[in-house]
């Protein structure tokens, strides 16, 4: 039997290497954003622009048996799933159906409702992104439905702690902004300002306390509670709001990647701190060099980062992204170690 199983999955990974990576949206449940699933599929890849990026895609491609596993993705404020699409690939490649719900008012059409008034609402989107990929004919027969992966980077990242049974609340964003403002700017403010060590930043200070003081006022605890979603990846979370009590022992396996030169989401106050109070948490990438949006593949484009946003997002001197796949290729093992037989 053993021997048996070993062909089969071999044979599965020979099929699979020759196939091509579908590519299609589906309509978003309850108003929701379309989702865009990325697909084992028996037709080539084939040249694919979306914005400024070249892909390597088979839109409308049919879909084909892999693994029979899901995986759902969630992306950073002001995001889409392109800058993740060579994760997607690998996961495709091997074997998983990947989903990405577009995040109501945190995408790259408008981050209107960026923050917490997202974050509120993001988990009920994933879990309704897997409900849109279960109902589909095409995919639904493909996938089993009570073993589900769930990956998200940045605001994402805050999305997956959520779903491995974290509770946050943003009284205890404005509490931890309070005390920590300075040394922890950007995660406070986001892309509103920086401190430039000049005569401004005291004013700067005094206008973000009154901001987050205002902005900050809700005292409840948010969670969220979806048992078809058996195994987490946060890349590079936002994490300083939540009650890191409830992630010292997650519902599920939950893996942590890391960026060590992060300068918008700073490691000892994010994903160091989860893994500090966590207690059965992985460490899936630990990439000491990268910055926040080092992981990012493909990457933006240059050209089209300015400002804060390029000074946060860019990669810092020295950082060499053939590191990148690797990191990768440990996601993807840390999903098929915890949702596969």
């Amino acid at each position: 039997m053993k021997r048996y199983l070993i062909v089969v999955l071999l044979s599965l990974a020979a099929v699979l290497a020759q196939a091509g990576v579908g590519l299609t949206e589906l309509p978003g449940l309850d108003g929701d954003g379309p989702v865009t699933v990325f697909y084992p599929s028996s037709a080539p890849d084939q040249p694919l622009q979306r914005g400024p990026y070249a892909l390597q895609l088979a839109p409308g491609g049919a879909p084909m048996r892999g693994n029979g596993r899901l995986v759902v993705m969630s992306h950073g404020s002001g995001g889409a799933p392109w800058v993740h699409s060579d994760l997607a690939k690998k996961l495709v490649a091997a074997g998983f159906v990947v989903a990405f719900p577009e995040h109501l008012g945190d995408n790259f059409r408008s981050m209107s409702d960026a923050g917490p008034v997202s974050w509120r609402r993001r988990p009920q989107e994933v879990s309704r992104a897997i409900d849109a990929v279960l109902h589909d004919a095409r995919f639904g027969p493909l996938v089993q439905p009570d073993r589900v992966g769930m990956y998200g980077m940045s605001a994402g990242g805050h999305t997956a702690l959520s779903m491995a049974g974290g509770r946050w609340s943003p009284s205890a964003l404005r509490q931890h902004c309070e005390k920590y403002l300075e040394e922890d700017f950007s995660s406070c403010v986001g892309l509103a300002t920086q401190l430039r060590g000049n005569f401004l930043d005291g004013l700067k200070k005094a206008v973000a306390i009154r901001v987050i003081r205002y902005k900050l006022d809700d005292t409840a605890w948010y969670s969220h509670d979806e048992p078809r979603v058996r195994a987490v990846v946060a890349e590079v979370p936002y994490a300083v709001d939540f009650d890191l009590q409830s992630l010292a022992q997650p519902r599920v396996p939950l893996g942590i990647v890391q960026a060590g030169q992060d300068r918008w989401l700073i490691p000892r106050f994010h994903s160091g701190a989860v893994l500090q109070a966590c207690m059965t948490c992985v460490l899936v990438a630990d990439l000491p060099g990268a910055g926040h949006g080092s992981l990012m593949s493909p990457p933006p484009p240059r050209e089209k980062l300015s400002g804060i946003a390029a000074d946060l997002l860019a990669d810092p001197p020295g950082f060499d992204r053939a590191q990148v796949p690797a990191a990768q290729a440990s996601i993807v093992g840390f999903f098929r170690q915890n949702l596969l037989p």
